[in-house]
């Protein structure tokens, strides 16, 4: 029986999931994959807390680069960022190692270099870990999707945002107070700005496009809006005219271009992503052929994240030798990525308006002047931020023409606070 030895790097919330899963679950694992894997290190600078998890002390160390220079045949990279994390795993591939991670920014960031770095030196690196936790949805786009053209990506893939919009549409709660909420049960950081400004979904999706489309998408190439600017007045008009408001991650290809984008959306309530709440996480995949495949479950937390990890370590030992997976990934395809400027919408419109007459007229008028079809306008006379909500949707229009209509309808006397926009992904 083949022997798989694995080294841990950084034993924080995942790493002490997965080293929990190795410990406890290695003889079932064995039997599923016909291999022994073995975990031969584990490194992370705070010893004594690696101890508390009844790892061997002989196997504990205190740097992670002497994990990469030992005889482990698997480096799991579990410490984050984008600097000694790309480090330890660069050096990993250099030494002939597969690599496992959960690391999205890092592949979201530095993707093309490190898997040319593993092709170099015919070893694995594998990554379901880093978008939707427990959720198996690059398997899928790597294996079970591999006979389509993927049309389209549709995702609720930060779990804090969600839980943070839910808790905001089922208490009418103000923003602010959703996410004390997040925090206090611990599904928010101290510091939540890479969730709540959509910066981790944009991650994932750069590397959910990037194995869908062939050429590589980095967090530079997507559109990123946050959710900060959602108020009860958005989240109670969108209830009431039959929409939920969602931070959606999106990948549209056609044509030889690709739209990559994340933003709060409206979302029609009978669409099946709108019934994701909570922290749970879901994915919607279009193929040309298959049409659409939904992917569902907890998006993050220690077990889900660990299982996923675990399974890559298993896919490795039950297929050592081989390359890379995910041959997409090698090509640079004709693929062109499209100018935001050129996304096309229906767009939710929030203007903060004086109390007078007239005020819709003008609005209006500029919108006309700008081609902008109004599908429906509302205002109601209560107060909001110093004056009054005027509401508007449209029918579908460029970006670029309705942030210019925008524009100059913010410079209009009547006009007291920047006006909110907010597509409407039906």
């Amino acid at each position: 029986m083949d022997l798989v030895k694995v080294g841990v790097v950084g034993c924080g919330t995942v790493g002490s999931g997965v080293v929990e899963i190795l410990l406890k679950n290695g003889d079932l694992i064995e039997k599923r994959t016909g291999k022994k894997i073995e975990l031969s290190l584990v490194a992370d600078r705070n010893v004594e807390k690696v101890k508390k998890l009844d790892v061997p002390e002989n196997i504990i160390v205190d740097d992670g680069f002497k994990v990469v220079d030992s005889d482990v045949d698997v480096v799991v990279e579990l410490i984050g960022g984008v600097t000694v994390a790309k480090e330890i795993v660069l050096k990993s591939l250099k030494n002939g190692k597969h690599v496992v991670s959960a690391n999205k920014a890092l592949f979201a960031s530095y993707g093309k270099e490190l898997f040319e770095e593993a092709k170099r030196n015919g070893v694995s690196i594998r990554f379901e870990a880093s978008v939707g936790g427990g959720i198996p949805v690059i398997k899928a786009l790597n294996e079970g999707l591999v006979a389509n053209r993927i049309e389209k990506i549709l995702g609720i893939i930060n779990g804090t945002a969600n839980f943070i919009l839910t808790k905001m549409t089922e208490n009418l709660l103000p923003f602010k107070a959703a996410l004390q909420i997040a925090k206090d049960r611990g599904y928010a950081e101290a510091d939540p700005s890479f969730d709540i400004n959509g910066i981790d979904a944009a991650h994932k999706i750069a590397i959910l496009s990037s194995i869908a489309c062939g050429r590589w998408i980095t967090v530079d190439d997507v559109y990123v809006k946050g959710i900060r600017d959602i108020t009860p007045f958005d989240i109670e008009f969108a209830n009431e005219f039959g929409y939920r408001i969602k931070l959606l991650a999106v990948a549209k290809f056609e044509n030889g271009t690709i739209e990559v984008r994340v933003h709060p959306a409206f979302l029609p309530k009978s669409h099946i992503l709108s019934s994701v709440d909570g922290v749970f996480n879901a994915c919607l995949i279009e193929g040309d052929f298959v049409g659409p495949t939904l992917y569902y479950g907890m998006g993050a937390g220690k077990e889900p994240t660990a299982s996923a990890v675990v399974a890559d370590i298993a896919d490795i030992a039950s297929s050592r030798g081989s390359s890379v997976p995910a041959q997409l990934l090698y090509q640079e395809s004709q693929i062109f990525i499209k100018n935001p400027e050129d996304f096309v919408s229906s767009f939710y419109l929030r203007f903060t308006a004086v109390d007078k007459p007239g005020v819709l007229s003008k609005i209006s008028g500029i919108l006309a002047k700008y081609g902008i079809s109004i599908k429906m306008a509302f205002q109601k006379n209560v107060g909001f931020n110093g004056g009054v909500p005027v509401v508007m949707t449209t029918h579908d229009a460029s970006f670029k023409t309705v942030r210019r209509a925008v524009e100059e309808i913010d410079n209009l006397d009547v006009i007291l606070n920047p006006t909110f926009l907010c597509m409407i992904e039906e």
